[in-house]
């Protein structure tokens, strides 16, 4: 509650503006029971139609003022409801942004999906509805019990003693509903993942005909939601029954006590009127804050699940990082100035030494590993899989840190750089393209915002897209759908080979970036990488002789370490190894 409070306290205005409309409100309200004391004393009383037309006018004006306020109050609540729902998702994303491939391996997606749409959303509701409800009842009571204080001192001891009566069921009961409403939505986030994990492989579960296993599970967790669902409203419905059972028991005895105060002429008439208007006033607040405390506690378990998030801090730390996340209400840090880093356009050389890693929970995979690439240079990485040739790739981008060793571009020790700056300096095309749900032209321009149209195109050419891109329905601006539903294979990995071109960056990693092309769409990326390669330094994860063919060097790796280093024609003689790779798998 205190993270939501400090998003709150950054719309001050807004917030002092609600809290004043509330209190109008809540004073017009208990001003009316003196409205309804005025009318019965001296309207009726008197029998005199000028004093009851006076008092009528009085009521409705204060009714006037009442509806104002709270029409005031309900629309600066909700404003700040959307507000602090919309601020919290930009600075959890924002987060979320910065932790590093490892984070999202132990979390699923559909998971994450889930607290970023229901659990924001019920924040949005507990500060838009329930939070301005409670502190509404909450003021609304205190006035009523002072004003019937006021009234009669014996019936507001009587009120006195039943409140802690209605207490006794939210002390007890609220911890419950609390628990069941975090278990809800915890359960509720696995449906989510799930959904996304089937719909996101939804070919391959048709190709299996698992649709009826996939249902089944699907049920299974549905149910599972609906059992714990049913505890949380069990608990919840219990505690609002109990609170208004008590509440009303309370007003009913209070009631029979005042009527008697009347018979006996200790109070009149007016004043019991006025007096049962606050007790009613003062239960329906109570009724209230038992209802909307049930919300509040789902809200408490949305904010926990959010703040979960948010506190996740990145193995991984960038310069000035630090800073960031230890101020969890800030969505930017600052890149800390850093001497003797590599020029922005110069291809630099890469020095990998003594590196030793291993995957979490997982064997050492490389141990005491020395590579050093010459700036410019062209190095393919071969080896059957498992060889560490994608680890050292993600060693490169910082997504893992080594156990021991240094990775150094043109000497500078890549931990001692920002890692923005780093990951501008290295253009990457995997074995898997990357194509996200917007334009032909956003997608290739995705490593280079500012780029033009033209260059876009310039960059499609070279790629050897452009000729299929010009066959789409809407050119450059076709929306390609989810992962690029809408594109073959080879059609994306051109997409993703323009982007690199059009990145322009002095380190290219290609992850067997033509595995997916056909013969002849292979030899002309072929091309387009042989042009892209022109003076940067490139390391290729190679599985076909005609990438092999063209590096500057060749290193065979197998389990993590380096069985064989040299041009093709050298390892074809001196490696067994390379040798039976290559009749196996680059010939084949």
């Amino acid at each position: 509650m205190g993270w939501i409070i400090s998003h709150l306290l950054q719309y001050k205005s807004k917030v002092v503006g609600a809290v004043i409309a509330l209190f109008t409100a809540a004073f017009a309200w208990l001003l009316l029971g003196q409205g309804i004391k005025y009318a019965i004393d001296n309207g009726f009383t008197d029998g005199t139609s000028e004093l009851l037309n006076q008092a009528i006018v009085i009521v409705l004006a204060i009714t006037v003022v009442a509806c104002l306020a709270t029409y005031a109050r309900f629309y600066l609540m909700t404003w700040l409801g959307e507000r602090v729902s919309a601020d919290i998702r930009n600075q959890v994303y924002s987060h979320l942004l910065s932790l590093p491939p490892s984070f999202f391996a132990e979390l699923r997606t559909g998971e994450v999906i889930s607290r970023f749409t229901s659990d924001t959303t019920i924040i949005q509701t507990v500060v838009g509805m329930s939070l301005s409800m409670t502190l509404r009842s909450v003021v609304t009571f205190v006035g009523a019990l002072a004003l019937m204080g006021l009234s009669s001192p014996l019936l507001t001891f009587c009120v006195i003693i039943a409140v802690p009566a209605v207490l006794v069921p939210i002390k007890v009961l609220a911890p419950q509903v609390r628990r069941y409403a975090k278990e809800s939505q915890d359960k509720v986030a696995d449906l989510g993942a799930r959904i996304d994990e089937s719909l996101h492989e939804i070919m391959t579960v048709q190709a299996y005909t698992a649709e009826a296993s996939e249902r089944a599970h699907f049920a299974k967790q549905v149910e599972a939601v609906m059992d714990i669902a049913q505890k949380r409203i069990h608990y919840r419905s219990l505690l609002i029954g109990c609170i208004m059972c008590i509440s009303m028991v309370a007003i009913i005895f209070i009631a029979w006590v005042g009527a008697r105060q009347v018979l006996s002429g200790a109070m009149t008439a007016g004043e019991l009127s006025a007096f049962l208007f606050y007790a009613v006033m003062a239960g329906g607040s109570i009724a209230t804050i038992s209802e909307v405390i049930g919300e509040v506690q789902r809200g408490v378990g949305a904010s926990e699940r959010l703040y979960e998030l948010l506190s996740a801090k990145p193995d991984i730390m960038s310069l000035g990082q630090e800073d960031f996340l230890a101020d969890t209400t800030s969505s930017t840090y600052k890149i800390t100035a850093v001497s003797h880093l590599p020029n922005d356009k110069k291809a630099p050389r890469i020095q990998i030494e003594q590196v030793s890693f291993a995957y979490p929970g997982s064997k050492p995979l490389f141990q005491n590993l020395s590579i050093d690439i010459k700036a410019g240079e062209r190095l393919a990485l071969v080896g059957p899989s498992g060889a560490g040739k994608t680890t050292l790739f993600q060693l490169l981008m910082r997504f893992y840190d080594p156990s021991a060793g240094t990775v150094l571009f043109d000497n500078s020790p890549i931990n001692e750089m920002p890692i923005e700056y780093l990951r501008k300096h290295v253009a990457i095309v995997t074995q898997e393209p990357i194509v996200f749900a917007t334009s032909v032209i956003e997608n290739i321009r995705y490593g280079k915002p500012e780029a033009t149209d033209d260059e876009v195109v310039i960059a499609a050419k070279q790629a050897f897209a452009h000729e299929f891109i010009d066959n789409l329905e809407d050119r450059y601006y076709t929306q390609l759908g989810e992962r690029g539903v809408k594109l073959s294979g080879g059609q994306k990995q051109r997409i993703a080979i323009a982007r690199a071109i059009l990145a322009d960056r002095p380190i290219l990693l290609l992850d067997e970036a033509t595995s997916a092309l056909d013969a002849m769409s292979e030899r002309m990326v072929q091309q387009a990488i042989d042009r892209l390669m022109v003076g940067k330094t490139s390391i290729v994860i190679a599985h076909r002789l005609a990438t092999v063919q063209h590096a500057d060097r060749i290193i065979v790796m197998d389990k993590g370490n380096i069985v064989g280093m040299g041009d093709h024609a050298s390892l074809m003689k001196s490696d067994t190894l390379y040798r039976e790779y290559a009749e196996l798998q680059l010939l084949s």
